[in-house]
């Protein structure tokens, strides 16, 4: 049996679209005929585990009611304690969706659904714009439970695209409705398979734009073994004009939203990261990529990289560790945003045997701190955006609360930016924010996240497109 008071998740893929206008002209008989031999196949199948765990949906509308859903798009209004809308909080408001769009939003006192519209109340709950993960490798599992080289070396493919279709899930129930995948890490194309997997309705996860391989100078990147062994790589190695724009377009040609590049690295071991791709290597890459409507965003941690990926137009810098002040200023001036990824390297140092609170910081976390109030100082756009996968799918939430506690930053800020703020950095103005017209990705909490961000652990509802995968 599913859970009281979920859903059932019935994706969208053709087959069911055909049976949704079949059952338009169908009898009651054959609906119940439907959805008799459909419960019978779940119930033997190892879909029916997926479907009714993931997505957790309810059985309790009776027969009529099936046939309705498939006949007309269902209207639904939600009465929240208040509305969130990206920018500011509402009391009072309440928000209708019909299919898969919002379309209407505002004081309880002046919108009037249409008739039949079902009401679902939401007491002491916040509503607010589905959450936007800046950075995650959905292919990444936490590193202290197996090392990046491990994951890359050792694990098959199939492996990590099971483990990436429980994290797509995780990730959508924390309430992030859509998530920015920054690189494969040598899974190939496998995140465009997850995408389309997401989108044509065969498993549950938020929305993605993805990277696939990324682009690394040749040397620079891992696994590094003997010299006479030539280890797969986490991202793909070009370089010169051939090989830059033949990686570029073979990337885009086969599913990438995003070209993400690696601007600096570590060449060797134990060393420190230093500049990869030259002043005009980088140039060719934005040029190449922008010319096909792709934005091209920065690894890069070393002021040098940071530098050349800057003046190269790539639209964010991620981490960005060791950035100074001057850097910072021009990141201003070329509207450069930074997504600082706080809680990987928070993760991380935990890994290595730092005890937060109790033994002294490293020095990375204090680079880290001095770093981020330059970047505030300088007025730089943030992107909230976690290097999710260093640590665990589902706790998307510890970059932003590390952004409050850690850093100093208020929670309405934060908030901000991990709705309408990335919303308007990665060029998505169908999401974001609550008014008519746009997705009806939405989430509710417990509680006020725009005074507490721990609010937003909170999770008590998740619609995506207008679809339930959780509710009170």
């Amino acid at each position: 049996m599913a859970p009281t008071g979920m859903h059932l998740y019935f994706g969208a893929t053709p087959n069911n679209q055909l049976i949704m206008k079949v059952a338009q002209g169908c009898k009651l008989v054959l609906v119940v005929g439907f959805a008799y031999t459909f419960l019978s196949f779940m119930k033997r199948s190892s879909f029916s585990r997926l479907g009714l765990l993931l997505a957790g949906f309810w059985l309790g509308p009776p027969v009529s009611l099936l046939a309705q859903t498939f006949s007309t798009p269902a209207t639904v209004l939600l009465r929240p304690a208040a509305v969130f809308d990206g920018e500011s909080l509402h009391s009072g408001w309440v928000v209708v969706v019909t299919g898969d769009k919002i379309t209407a939003a505002g004081p309880a006192s002046q919108i009037t659904a249409p008739a039949g519209t079902r009401s679902l109340e939401l007491p002491g709950l916040t509503l607010l714009p589905g959450l936007i993960e800046g950075h995650s490798h959905l292919l990444l599992h936490p590193y202290n439970e197996t090392s990046w080289n491990d994951q890359v070396l050792t694990e098959s493919q199939a492996l990590r695209v099971a483990r990436a279709t429980a994290h797509a899930q995780k990730t959508l129930l924390a309430g992030f409705t859509t998530a920015r995948d920054l690189g494969s890490e040598g899974a190939g194309f496998a995140d465009v398979g997850l995408k389309q997997a997401i989108n044509q309705g065969i498993i549950p996860g938020p929305r993605l734009l993805v990277a696939t391989l990324a682009l690394v100078a040749t040397g620079s990147y891992g696994p590094k073994l003997s010299v006479d062994v030539n280890a797969p790589q986490g991202a793909q190695e070009a370089d010169g004009v051939d090989g830059i724009v033949r990686a570029v377009r073979e990337q885009i040609g086969k599913g990438a939203d995003i070209i993400k590049v690696y601007a600096d690295y570590r060449w060797g071991q134990g060393e420190p990261s230093r500049p990869t791709f030259s002043q005009e290597e980088l140039n060719l890459i934005v040029q190449t990529a922008r010319a096909a409507g792709r934005p091209v965003v920065a690894h890069a941690s070393t002021p040098e990289g940071m530098r050349r990926a800057t003046l190269a137009g790539v639209e964010t810098i991620e981490h960005g560790d060791n950035g100074t002040p001057e850097i910072f200023k021009l990141m201003k001036q070329r509207g450069v945003a930074l997504c600082p990824t706080v809680a990987a390297g928070d993760a991380v140092s935990q890994y290595q045997g730092w005890r937060k609170g109790t033994t002294p910081e490293p020095e990375r976390i204090q680079q880290k701190r001095i770093s981020m109030q330059a970047a505030r100082k300088a007025g730089v756009d943030l992107v909230v955006g976690g290097d999710v996968g260093v640590f665990t799918h589902g706790d998307n939430v510890r970059e932003m609360e590390q952004l409050v506690q850690d850093h100093g930053l208020p929670p309405l800020d934060v908030l901000r930016a991990a709705t309408s703020g990335n919303a308007r950095i990665f060029h998505l103005p169908d999401r974001g924010s609550i008014r008519p017209g746009l997705l009806a990705d939405l989430v509710a909490v417990a509680g006020d996240p725009t005074r507490d961000v721990k609010a937003l652990r909170q999770v008590k509802l998740v619609m995506k497109g207008g679809v339930l995968y959780a509710q009170p």
